[in-house]
């Protein structure tokens, strides 16, 4: 690998570790940088996915004190979570790759749909918190069940949608804690997914390793002071990397 190409998957580790802990859209970072290179859809999402896997990690320690108290309906979460990551990753393993390709466009004009529109979802959350209450129940289960397939199969975006679901289901809490949750789930769907792909499919472990150091670093960064970044500066740059995905994918 030349050392320019090195570089740049590592520093898009970065980004992609600190996204993720603040938004939940880092995929839409490193997926296009390893597609530009020349690697193969599956195996760029494979790969990216074991590499992003020490950054929720570290972003999830990072977050440690938004988490206390949270251990009962994490683990219900994380139920869901778990078994909709397994499902996702099976799916991209036994459908053609070809079906990845195809699909995988459409995925990331949702993600950024959902990056534009996240000043809204957000400011409706709020809205719609400061009037409900009540616990997680069998709905809100499903729905981050149907966010695991999702995550595992690709998982662009896919901590937006946790986001919005917690933040609808645990209207009592912070938002911060709403947020340190989602990253714990996050992690938990990268982690169960990329534990499947190590054994079934193949990786690219060199930009899998860069990628896993570079997000260790942006997770614990953005864990203590990347809510100092401006939002919209976020967005643009995701929404830029997001296009380009598309235009090399089509």
């Amino acid at each position: 690998m030349p050392p320019l190409h090195a570089l740049a998957i590592f520093a898009a580790g970065i980004a992609a570790g600190g996204i993720n802990t603040l938004v939940g859209s880092g995929t839409l970072i490193t997926f296009p940088i390893l597609l530009a290179f020349g690697y193969a859809p599956v195996t760029a999402n494979v790969s990216n996915t074991v590499g992003l896997v020490p950054g929720s990690v570290a972003g999830a320690v990072g977050y440690r004190r938004e988490l206390a108290g949270q251990r009962s309906r994490a683990l219900r979460f994380a139920s869901a979570s778990t078994v909709g990551g397994i499902v996702g990753a099976v799916l991209l393993l036994t459908l053609p790759a070809s079906a990845f390709k195809d699909i995988v466009p459409a995925f990331i004009v949702i993600a950024l749909a959902l990056i534009v529109l996240q000043p809204r979802i957000g400011r409706a959350l709020e809205s719609r918190r400061s009037r409900a209450s009540g616990h997680p129940g069998p709905l809100a289960l499903l729905a981050v069940f149907a966010t695991g397939i999702y995550g595992g199969y690709f998982g662009a975006a896919q901590g937006i949608m946790l986001l919005a679901i917690l933040g609808l289901s645990l209207p009592d809490e912070q938002l911060q804690r709403v947020n340190a949750l989602k990253v714990v789930l996050a992690g938990l769907v990268n982690l169960v997914a990329g534990i499947i792909f190590i054994f079934s499919s193949h990786i690219a472990w060199l930009p899998a390793l860069l990628i896993a150091v570079g997000s260790i670093i942006g997770g614990i960064a953005a864990a203590r002071w990347g809510r100092r970044l401006p939002a919209s500066a976020l967005r643009a740059v995701i929404v830029v990397v997001g296009i380009t995905a598309i235009v090399r994918l089509v």
